[in-house]
Order: C-alpha cells, then structure tokens, then sequence
C-alpha cells in the first residue's frame, strides 16, 4: 500500500470512529442559543469554538467586527452590534490555499420556544442549529484535524473563518469574506447538504432593502386633506414590487413587512417597507435594481412624500462556471470513492459560497450534514451523514494536497 493510500484509508477510518462524537457535540452545541442579534449566546459559542480551532496548527484570532446599520421600525436609523468572528491560518506560505467558513449564528432568537435538541428514531437529530449550522462547523472541525493527522505533506494551507452574522447577510463580516475569497484559491462552506443529500452548485443572488416613506400628518377629522399618508403610499410601493413578480424569469420580488402606522384619527406620516430580492445572474440583477429605482421615483412623485431607500445586494449571484464545473467534478470523484452518488442541484438561498465566488473564489457551499425544515421548528439532521460528509471534506483535502485535485483547474 503507498503512502498516499494508507493516508486516506487511515483517515477515513478515522472519521467513521468519530461519528457518535460528532453527533454528540452538535447537541451540545445546539443547546446553545446564539440567534444573531444574541450577543450573550454568541459570545458563549465563541467560547466553546475557539480552543477547537486552537486544536489544529496555525494561529487563531477573534477578529472584531463593526456594528452594521439597520433602520429601526420608526424609520430611524440604529446600529447593531456583532461582536467577533474566529479566524484560524494553517500554512500561509503553501503553495495551494483553500478557505473554510460557516458560522455560528442562528435564526432562533433567545425567546422562541425551539431551543432543545433530541435524538428521533427515525435516525434524525431535531434542534435549533443542528445543520444550519452547527452540525456543519462541527464536519468542518472534525474533517480538518483528521486531514492534519493524515495528511500527505505540507503544501496546503488553509484559513478557517467563523462569523456570527451570516444569518442575518453577513452585514459585519461581508469584508472578511470578501478579502479572503480574493486570496483563495478554493472555498469550502458547510451549509447543509440538501435533504435528499444533493449538493448546491447555482445559487441565486439576494438583495435586502428598506424603504423609508416620509408623509405629513393631520388630524382626520379637521384638516384630512392636508395630510400625506405614508401607509398609502408604502402601499403604492408594496404592489409596483409585487407586480414585478413574473416580468423577467428568475428574478422574485418579497415584501416581508411593512412597519409604520398611527391612530385613526390621524393621517400616518410614516412607514418602512421591508423587501428582498433574489436573481439568478448579474444581469437579471442589473434588471432588479433598475426597477427597484423606478418604483422609488414613481412613489416620490407623489404629492408630499419623500422617500429613501436603504440596503442593497448583500449576495452576488453565484452562476455555474467553468470553475465552478471543475470543483463539481472534484466532489462527485471524492463522493464516488466513498460509494456516494451525489448529485448537484441550484438554489434560490443564498450563503457566504456567493460572497467567496463574487471574489472570484470557486468554492463548494453544501458541504455540511444532510439537512432539512431549517429556519424553522422543524430543523433536523440526518445523524449517519455526520461521518460520510466528514470524510468527504478530508478527501477534497487530502486531493488537492497530493495533486488529484489541481488549483490549476480552476484558473483555466
């Protein structure tokens, strides 16, 4: 047997003999709360993290985050903010330099009722984070220090980086994500794998947006007429974006709320609406904003409104291209050695692989536990897909460590 060989085989097995640990530590790690706008659970996850990372070789750092913006119901602006991200560099001086994220933010704030994981008997494990995604940091970790102790040589180095604003559209850590891509040569992210174990190739891009209208009051019963109402008007602006559902394909338009309001007997002067954007390419992007900007004109043009218009594309679309096509083909060889027969479908979510591939980084996104029902109750785990998914980062690892699987590729 070469060494080569007796590398991959012993860290093979050695993954499938963590399979229970990984499972159990995804537990303890989902009875933490750390919804994103929870800076105590946050900063206990970090906790916990940290002196894994502090595990494998390199140097490990918190890196501060700068608050972000948000517009306040009110249509005020506040800041919100984040606390750290963790960052582990392994080997910065290799010749091949891939970069690892995910994050350890929920959507589960510290008041929802789903806090507590549980073992089902259908072989699934059910709790907040569970694959979205603490059960992926958890395959990350566990594929990364089995690869340490097996690994072929020292040409591969790597930066782990772990934010607590992902959730939320990686607000803080956007720049991290950015300058990181920009440096690597491939990326891997441990969303979870889709239900039926597929992974993610295409992805959609995601714009978030608030739009503040501005009106005039009056009492309603004495000066009705010299009021501007800003729910009206928010209104107007609700159905011009709802309308253009349909009119280029691919491209979807979603009001999620609409704050604002006053008693009755008062003409409102203030709203804020609150919508997403998600497009399949730059220019059905292109195409969105342009028609973002001609709804925000048509409501300004009205009579005693003023309207502003906050936020923006947080997520670039991430198309399949001619890289993209190559890591495919790395991962479904390294699925097939492990008897895995993958396939690869697009979606319309989106995660820090588009912030990696806006940088020009090529980058497989879905590489965590089989998941289902996330962002919701109903969040679960496939539990036997901890090991296999664990084993099929180490042979990604291990690949373009040895050669199998050439940077190169990606460049051409």
């Amino acid at each position: 047997m070469s060494s080569s060989v007796s590398h991959v085989a012993a860290g093979l097995d050695a993954l499938a003999d963590r399979a229970e640990f990984m499972i159990s530590r995804t537990e303890a790690w989902s009875a933490i709360n750390s919804g994103s706008r929870e800076p105590a659970g946050l900063a206990r996850m970090a906790d916990v993290i940290e002196p894994v990372l502090a595990g494998l070789p390199g140097r490990v750092a918190r890196v501060a985050l700068p608050a972000s913006p948000f517009v306040r119901a009110d249509g005020t602006l506040a800041a919100t903010e984040h606390g750290c991200a963790l960052r582990l560099i392994v080997r910065p001086e290799a010749a091949i330099q891939v970069a690892l994220t995910g994050h350890f933010d929920t959507v589960f704030p510290a008041a929802s009722p789903f806090q507590t994981p549980h073992r089902r008997p259908d072989g699934k494990l059910h709790g907040p984070g569970v694959a979205d995604m603490k059960g992926g940091l958890v395959v990350m970790l566990e594929a990364l220090a089995a690869f340490e102790a097996h690994k072929p040589n020292d040409h591969l180095g790597y930066e782990v980086l772990l934010s607590p604003d992902e959730e939320i559209g990686s607000p803080a850590s956007a720049a991290l994500l950015a300058d990181l891509g920009a440096r690597a040569q491939f990326g891997m992210i441990y969303e979870p794998a889709l239900p039926d174990g597929a992974v993610v190739d295409v992805r959609k891009g995601s714009g978030n947006f608030s739009l503040i209208v501005k009106g005039r009051a009056a009492h309603v019963g004495r000066a009705f007429q010299d009021g501007r109402s800003a729910i009206v008007a928010a209104a107007d602006a609700v159905m011009r974006l709802d309308a253009l559902n349909g009119a280029r394909d691919g491209v979807t338009f979603n009001t999620g709320a609409v704050d604002g309001g006053a008693p009755v007997n008062m003409v409102p002067d203030g709203a804020v609406v609150r919508f997403n954007v998600r497009m399949p390419d730059a220019g059905a992007q292109a195409w969105a904003l342009a028609e973002i900007a001609r709804v925000i004109e048509a409501i300004a043009a009205r009579d005693g409104i003023a309207v502003q218009l906050h936020g923006g594309v947080t997520r670039a679309p991430k198309p399949l291209t001619a890289a993209q096509a190559a890591a495919v083909g790395w991962v479904r060889a390294a699925g097939a050695d492990l008897g895995l027969a993958l396939s690869f479908k697009p979606s319309g979510g989106v995660c820090e692989g588009n912030n990696l591939a806006a940088a020009g980084c090529a980058n497989i996104d879905t590489l965590g536990p089989i998941g289902s029902g996330l962002h919701s109750p109903d969040e679960m785990a496939v539990m036997a897909s901890f090991a296999d998914r664990a084993q099929l980062s180490f042979l990604l690892l291990h690949g373009l460590a040895s050669g199998r699987f050439r940077v190169a590729e990606l460049a051409a």
